[in-house]
């Protein structure tokens, strides 16, 4: 198992919260607030990158830790998709889309990374 003391010390969540909040700031613009759909569900998927980290840190093996971090992983690239959306119907910046889309770019490699490590060494 890792020898993280606590799932707040992981690169990866940490990355993932900065972006939740930044998802959470862009999202009650008017035009993007009154789009409940998206914004609700862009607002899910960000928040499961950091939940899945937490739950797989919590289950204690290597091999569920991992399989949490590939569902951390797939919701990093479903907010990605949602970021276009946003950015397509003008909710959004094209600076925000880069920043963001970025900042999900990284947490995604440090995921997959910590999760080939975790497998490796089962």
């Amino acid at each position: 198992m890792t020898t993280f003391k606590r799932f707040e010390d992981i690169k990866s969540w940490q990355k993932a919260r900065e972006v939740t909040r930044q998802i959470y700031q862009i999202s009650p613009d008017e035009k993007f607030f009154r789009d409940y759909g998206l914004r609700d569900q862009i607002r899910r998927s960000a928040v499961s990158i950091m939940a899945n980290i937490a739950e797989g840190y919590g289950r204690k093996t290597n091999k569920d830790f991992a399989n949490f971090l590939v569902i951390a992983h797939v919701s990093t690239a479903e907010t990605q998709s949602h970021l276009y959306i946003a950015l397509d119907l003008n909710y959004i910046t094209p600076e925000q889309f880069t920043e963001i889309y970025g900042k999900l770019d990284e947490a995604s490699k440090m995921t997959m990374a910590f999760c080939t490590h975790l497998l490796r060494s089962s």
